[in-house]
Parts: C-alpha cells; structure tokens; sequence
C-alpha cells in the first residue's frame, strides 16, 4: 500500500505542475473527440477499462494494459452517430519486444464529418441562388498515438505520446503534442487497481485559419466573425479504477469494474461536480463463459438533466457481446453518446487479431 501512495502522489504531483499558468486557457471539451472510447467490449461495459484493459486498445485506456498483449495485436473499429453523420474509425498495433519484457503499440483514430455544404457563394451578389456555386468539405479530427509499456516490479507502467491533427475543409487546421501515462498494479490475485493521466502537461492544439479576399468579404456580408491563429489547451483527465474478477466452476469467469473519471478544467455536467474538480463515475460487467463467450453490460454518462419541473438523473446503459475463437476477437456493442431513450446510440463493431 505505500508503494501505491508513492504513485497516486507522484502522479497527482505531475498532474498539478501546469495549472499554476496554464488553468485561464484551458478549453473544458477540447479535443473531445478523445472522450469517445475505443473498442466495442470497452463501449459496451461503460468505458470501465483503465485496471482490467490487457489488449491493443489499451494504449487508448490505460497504456500500462499493454503488458497483457502476449503475441502482435491489430485491432480496428468502426462507428457512426448520428444516423451515419459523423463516422469514428480506430485502427491499433501492438508488438512485444525483447521476449514480451517491453510492448510498443501505435494507434489511430478519426472522427469526421464529411460532404458538409459551403455556401458562402450560393447566394449572388443580385441575389439569386446559384446552385453551381455549392461545394462540400469536411470536419475531421485525428489522433495517433505512440505507446511503450513495461513491467517494473509489481506495477505495470505505460506511456503515450500523442500527435493530434484538426482540419476544418481548407479553412482552418490545428495541431497539438501530449503525453498520456498509466500504470496498473495488482493488488491481490483476483484485484486489479488502474490509474491514468491524459494530457498529462496538457495537450496545446495551435489553429491556424486561411480565407481568401473573396471568402472574407463573404463572411463579412453575413456578420459571420473572421477567426484569427489561436492555441487551445486541452486540460489533465486522470481516471482511476479497480477491476475485481471471479470464476465459478471451470467455464464461467465474472470481471466487475468501477473508474471514476477526474477532470479539472471547471465544472461539468456529472454526478459530483465543484467549480473546480469534476468526477464522473462509471461500471461495466464481463460475463465470460468457457473463454469463448462473453456477455457485457455497463453505464456511464450520468448526468443531472434540467426540466420545467424541476431535474432528473439520466443514466446511459450499454450492452454487448463479444466472441473469441482461436486468435480472433469479434465485439459487439450497442452504445450511445448520451441516454440511449434520446436516440443517440450506434451499432459498434470491433476485431481484434492476434498474428
């Protein structure tokens, strides 16, 4: 246990050095797209993964979770919300390296928006509608991750270091630099304790905006503002969690986890929440059976939703199926951005092959 404490401190240490200058530019949901999760199994017990992740999208979860990837490991998933409108791609690779005593990985992940209508032309200037003057460009935003992890005594200990790339159409772009680490330790056999830091300096993403005379004119007849280059700062997420697992005779195995999700960039929309620190919980189930079948409910998002009548709690459940057979794992889950009842939910399907 005071090997523990000697980490939560160092790790709390390191997460407070930037805030002292950094805090008045913190952007709360910069860089949002992050906040999505990778992987169906992930998605659907609630995003619950930072101690009991072991595969190819650890280095997205908790980098240290990359210590439980025995062979090379492709990962890759496929998502799209509202009704297809924004489409989410992950694909993921991790090696071991020097007989499995150290894991490199690299991930990539994008959310876009594609064939959005310019219409800065459309209108004349007489003020007819030319329809031939309608283009379309796309919204997207990119992520690739560089990962490392290793065994150092009884903790597994991982790191991230984290290229983003923003693109509005030709309009504006943005790129940013972050550091991710994490770090897992077993406390007893069938206890498993997870803790990471995202964004660990903060994560600075610099815009920068091209318009031609022509296009500026245009957004100045319809009072629309012209954007000046600007930085953005994306604030230290720090998730902590405890993993519990258990069998039940030789073919059924039951994993439990619960992560509460620490965010400090001002008060947010969750369960317990104070002008400063925010803390966002959540839980997901893994009933597995004979290590072929698995099924897997979570919840997540809990929120305080204002009404004429006062407010009410809402709660985003999610359910799943997973699948291995011999190297390959084929995962299911039904899932949405907030409460499923809104209609905000996807289908989401993932693969992960061990070569």
């Amino acid at each position: 246990m005071t090997k523990i404490r000697v980490v939560l401190g160092l790790f709390v240490a390191l997460l407070l050095l930037p805030s002292t200058n950094l805090d008045a530019q913190v952007r709360s949901y910069a860089n949002e797209f992050l906040a999505l999760g990778v992987g169906a199994r992930a998605l659907s017990m609630g995003n619950a993964q930072v101690a009991a992740v072991n595969d190819v999208t650890a280095a997205y979860w908790n980098p240290a979770g990359l210590m439980g990837v025995e062979s090379t490991q492709l990962g890759l998933m496929h998502a799209e919300w509202f009704a297809g409108i924004g489409k989410y791609d992950y694909v993921g690779l991790a090696k071991p390296f020097a007989s499995g005593a150290r894991i490199g990985g690299f991930s990539l992940i994008r959310f876009g928006v594609d064939d959005i209508p310019n219409t800065l032309f459309l209108v004349e200037p007489e003020g007819s509608v030319n329809y031939d003057n309608l283009s379309t460009f796309s919204a997207a935003d990119y992520a690739a991750l560089f990962s490392y992890a290793q065994q150092y005594k009884q903790f597994r200990v991982g790191l991230n270091a984290k290229i983003i790339h923003r693109r509005v159409g030709k309009f504006a772009t943005a790129w940013g630099f972050g550091i991710d680490v994490g770090a897992q330790y077993a406390l007893k056999e069938n206890i498993t304790l997870g803790l990471t830091i995202k964004d660990l300096t903060t994560t600075v993403n610099a815009w920068s905006f091209d318009f031609s005379e022509e296009e500026k004119l245009a957004l100045q007849a319809t009072n629309n503002i012209i954007p000046e280059n600007s930085t953005e700062l994306a604030g230290q997420r720090m998730v902590f969690g405890a993993a519990y697992v258990a069998s039940f005779g030789e073919k059924i195995s039951l994993l439990a986890e619960a992560d509460l999700d620490f965010t400090f960039d001002g008060k947010r929309n969750v369960l317990l929440k104070t002008d400063f620190l925010s803390i966002d919980p959540h839980m997901g189930l893994e009933l597995g059976y004979d290590r072929f079948l698995f099924l897997r409910f979570g919840f997540n998002n809990i929120q305080e939703i204002q009404e004429f009548e006062g407010s009410s709690l809402s709660i985003q459940p999610n359910a799943g199926l997973g699948i291995i057979f011999r190297n390959v794992g084929l995962d299911y889950a039904f899932t949405g951005l907030n409460n499923v009842s809104d209609g905000i939910y996807s289908h989401v399907i993932s693969l992960n092959v061990s070569l």
